[in-house]
């Protein structure tokens, strides 16, 4: 096994054992990355030289018994939103074409401060604004789309070309294309990651949150960036350091999971669906109880996503959008454009229905430790399809239908975390998402690696390199 295969956790157990060198692990990534890009387009910047002198260093720390944690030499890549000082934060944008952020982010302070070598940064949907990220191409089919906003993060993992990496979600961008990658993706409890330095798609929905290639993985992330920062106005007053790793042993005796009766198995694919009840059956197995569950409020899902990230994606651009409109994608432009013509009593209703959707999710919850079910209605689609046309001869767009299933976690601000469960009959992946109460991430994790536990370990996607 070469070192870019390695899991956060393999690695960092050969890292501490001096098996393996920091810089070892940086280079063979960072290889990996040279003989993928070329097909798939992850990146916009690769920052090689930066993640070979934080290697060295890690490399000394740890010859001198100085090491940082399990993150210790751990290459990472940061999508393209989170600020890096130096460094240039793009969005993706023609908008964004020469900036070059001044100070880190919370996120990347504390990712340094463990440690990790930043190997890049990887594309996203323009300014986190979609649900495919169009540049960048599927890790198991470079004909599909690789899901977004976080695609270029997903991507990466998923193909061993980065240890781990972060992505943001608004409406599903972590889990949306952790699921079409056959990753893990993880958006934690809304306020739980500072978001200070983090370019804002929509500050009421706006999470960030690990892709990584195992549960264990996401919650040695997690255990670096949670923590309060008074410069985020959403960040909690939680403590700044938890062990959210989950114990080995895949006993869910006495766990109860919700198992949705409405909305999460409606127009999904038969392989979706069949996938996921058979990891719902699995955790039965492994002792939990399913509980059949009804989903609140499941008809004011979409009205209430669009109806609060639109019109504040638009005050974000305001300026911007005046000034320079012919600077982002017509699909980006549009939506912007659109949201200047809502009302402040549309906004002030989805902020309303926000409330009333969190405190009947805080119920429901009350009956369950998580709730298990699809993370997307269907596997990764064609780049040029944008419809999707149901048995029952309903359609929707594409980013509608990618959407729909993760929007509700982002508007009631719950942890939900998208775990691979197989592939469909074209060999795509297919995601379960595990939803829990808000600052539940320890139980949502548990559940998540129970399951993984009982499974084959996952490698890496089989993507065509360059020779």
């Amino acid at each position: 096994m070469q070192p870019y295969e390695l899991s956060l956790a393999a690695a960092a157990d050969e890292i501490r054992a001096r098996r393996l060198s920091p810089v070892e692990l940086v280079d063979s990534v960072l290889d990996r990355i040279a003989r993928t890009e070329p097909g798939l387009q992850a990146y916009v910047t690769v920052t090689a030289e930066r993640a070979r002198e934080s290697a060295r260093e890690s490399a000394r720390a740890a010859t001198t018994g100085q090491m940082k944690g399990p993150l210790h030499g751990i290459p990472v890549a940061l999508k393209d939103l989170i600020d890096v000082a130096g460094v240039a934060t793009t969005a993706s944008s023609q908008v964004r074409a020469d900036h070059r952020a001044a100070a880190d982010s919370t996120v990347a302070a504390r990712l340094a401060a463990a440690g990790t070598a930043l190997v890049g940064k990887t594309h996203t949907h323009e300014f986190a604004y979609g649900l495919t990220t169009p540049q960048t191409r599927n890790a198991w089919d470079p004909s599909r789309v690789a899901g977004g906003s976080s695609g270029g993060s997903a991507v990466a993992v998923a193909a061993a070309a980065a240890t781990f990496a972060l992505g943001t979600d608004t409406g599903g961008s972590i889990r949306v294309p952790a699921a079409l990658n056959g990753v893990v993706g993880l958006k934690p409890t809304y306020g739980l990651v500072p978001r200070h330095g983090v370019t804002s798609l929509s500050w009421s929905l706006d999470h960030v949150g690990p892709l990584t290639r195992t549960v264990e993985d996401a919650a040695l992330v997690m255990s670096v960036l949670a923590g309060h920062d008074p410069r985020d106005p959403a960040s909690l007053p939680t403590p700044s350091s938890v062990d959210y790793r989950p114990l080995s042993g895949a006993d869910l005796t006495g766990v109860r999971v919700g198992v949705p009766r409405n909305y999460y198995f409606e127009h999904v694919d038969p392989e979706v669906e069949a996938a996921v009840r058979s990891a719902t059956a699995q955790l039965e197995a492994l002792g939990a109880t399913l509980v059949e569950v009804e989903i609140p409020m499941a008809r004011y899902v979409q009205a209430t996503q669009w109806g609060l990230m639109v019109p504040e994606a638009t005050a974000y651009h305001e300026r911007t959008l005046r000034s320079a409109p012919e600077q982002y994608g017509a699909d980006i432009r549009v939506l912007l454009e659109a949201g200047a013509l809502m009302s402040a009593g549309d906004y002030l209703r989805a902020q309303r229905a926000r409330t009333l959707m969190r405190q009947a999710w805080l119920r429901m919850l009350d009956e369950v430790d998580v709730v298990a079910a699809p993370t997307v209605p269907v596997t990764a689609v064609r780049s040029d399809q944008e419809v999707i046309v149901w048995p029952d001869g309903t359609s929707e767009s594409v980013s509608d239908a990618y959407v729909r299933l993760s929007a509700p976690a982002d508007i009631t601000g719950v942890p939900a975390l998208s775990v691979p469960v197989g592939h469909d009959g074209a060999g795509m992946p297919i995601g379960m998402q595990l939803l829990g109460r808000p600052l539940a991430e320890a139980m949502v994790l548990r559940v998540g690696h129970a399951y993984e536990e009982t499974v084959p370990a996952r490698g890496h996607a089989p993507v065509a390199v360059a020779s």
